[in-house]
């Protein structure tokens, strides 16, 4: 092959690498977010990234916890104090709790958010579907949260604080290494695309 017939140098590509933060996003999480069926579903092109299973059991024990309080406080009133009326409202509260439990593995697998070029999405719900776009440069505040049980379970929550109050989103049931990737990322991306405010 002569040296006329070299093959021209290979332009660089002009879609950027996808960030190593990426996998972080997707570790221990759910593998397919579940999506309302029917035609009127909202639907954006991109990657949704959800949050872990673990989020789940951690609900389950914290409303175990409170199911056992209303239970044992029932119980001391009703005994103790004569106050047979307060199973009412302790069912009550008993009933709703366990209703909410059953219904939240479904609504843990309809969580998760996607990173655009412009804003971050997030949207939850299967029935009544909830989908907030938050502009990069718009955010405020990007705070990461944990309570006790979150921290047993390694899950935190992620909270994005815009001008707007009723734009501000908080997605829970992170993992740590998730949460800390993700706050990196939106700091680094709004840093670049403030807006003047």
């Amino acid at each position: 092959m002569s040296d006329s017939q070299t093959t021209p140098p290979r332009e660089p590509s002009l879609t950027p690498p996808a960030p190593a933060a990426a996998d972080v996003l997707d570790e221990g999480t759910y593998s397919g977010i579940r999506t309302p069926r029917g035609s009127g579903a909202l639907a954006l092109d991109g990657t949704w990234h959800q949050i872990s299973p673990r989020y789940v059991t951690s609900q389950f024990v914290q409303n175990a916890i409170i199911i056992l309080i209303v239970a044992i406080a029932a119980a001391v009133a009703a005994f103790a104090l004569d106050m047979t009326w307060v199973w009412i409202p302790a069912g009550t509260v008993i009933a709703i709790d366990l209703i909410t439990l059953a219904i939240l593995p479904r609504q843990a697998r309809a969580l998760g958010y996607m990173m655009r070029a412009d804003d971050i999405v997030f949207r939850r719900g299967i029935l009544w579907q909830r989908m907030v776009a938050v502009p990069y440069g718009r955010m405020q505040l990007v705070d990461i949260t944990q309570g006790p049980l979150d921290r047993v379970f390694g899950l935190s929550q992620l909270k994005m604080v815009t001008a707007a109050a009723a734009t501000g989103v908080q997605i829970p049931g992170l993992t740590q290494a998730a949460a800390e990737a993700l706050r990196d990322a939106l700091i680094e991306v709004a840093e670049t695309r403030r807006t003047g405010l």
